[in-house]
């Protein structure tokens, strides 16, 4: 089936607002070739898709690079299979959190424990984060709101993380046996 010039205009414009996010990109070490562009657009709607979710507009592929660009568990090697996954990610989410949570929060939410929990374990950040996340969302919280989806998984996170006290104790125990 042939498609419509509008939809061939609006595939032209996605791809150019993907290749647009190269100009912030790059001063991190990050690239996409159109290839690269056109390979997470076909993604895109495969996870839609998958989701049965609908998007319109630019979607959410250049908000999230944007977003994530700057983290330090990106590299050039793994940017493209990692943007992949983190769209999936998101959609899933999208649908787990009932649509009650905004893009916006989502990939601030996202973000911040990437970097700060999950120490760019994206299974981590899926299986383990956003699933503690969207079983709060389902059960009525809402204080992520006031907060735009940032510093919420802390009063969540069942797992005692390293800090500097605990690290400090721990130390101690060892000097004194």
């Amino acid at each position: 089936m042939e498609q419509n010039w509008m939809q061939l205009l609006d595939q032209q414009n996605q791809l150019s607002r993907v290749m647009e996010t190269n100009r912030t990109a790059q001063t991190y070490g990050l690239m996409l070739s159109e290839q690269d562009a056109k390979l997470l657009l076909k993604e895109r709607g495969r996870a839609l898709k998958k989701e049965k979710r609908v998007e319109f507009g630019e979607g959410i592929l250049p908000k999230m690079i944007y977003e994530f660009c700057d983290c330090p568990y990106l590299n050039q090697e793994h940017y493209v299979e990692t943007l992949v996954r983190l769209q999936d990610i998101f959609y899933l989410y999208k649908n787990e959190m009932l649509d009650e949570i905004t893009d916006d929060e989502l990939l601030n939410f996202m973000r911040e424990q990437y970097e700060t929990v999950c120490f760019g374990d994206l299974d981590y950040l899926e299986g383990t984060c956003l699933d503690i996340f969207a079983q709060a969302i389902r059960a009525g919280y809402r204080g992520y709101r006031v907060t735009d989806g940032r510093s919420e998984y802390g009063q969540f996170d069942e797992v005692k993380r390293w800090d500097y006290e605990l690290y400090l104790e721990a130390l101690q125990e060892l000097c004194w046996r």
